[in-house]
């Protein structure tokens, strides 16, 4: 998955809790399509810490919903 470019108000980190949460997903599927380049990677917070770039989850999110309409047509 290509690094989107942030800069301005509103960029947010979402930990692995949230993400999960919001896509539905299991820990171990997340990692799995990040190993597919099918999610966005994670950015290193630190040691042992890592976490989401909130728009790139939503973006994801919305093609999935996306390729999802397009496929029950």
């Amino acid at each position: 998955m290509q690094a989107t470019a942030l800069t301005g108000e509103g960029t947010r980190i979402l930990r692995m809790r949230d993400v999960l949460t919001r896509t539905g997903l299991s820990r171990t599927s997340v990692y799995h399509r990040i190993k597919g380049d099918d999610f966005p990677a994670p950015v290193q917070l630190g040691p042992r810490a890592i976490g989401f770039v909130e728009a790139e989850v939503n973006n994801w999110i919305s093609r999935l919903i996306e390729a999802s309409r397009q496929g029950a047509k």
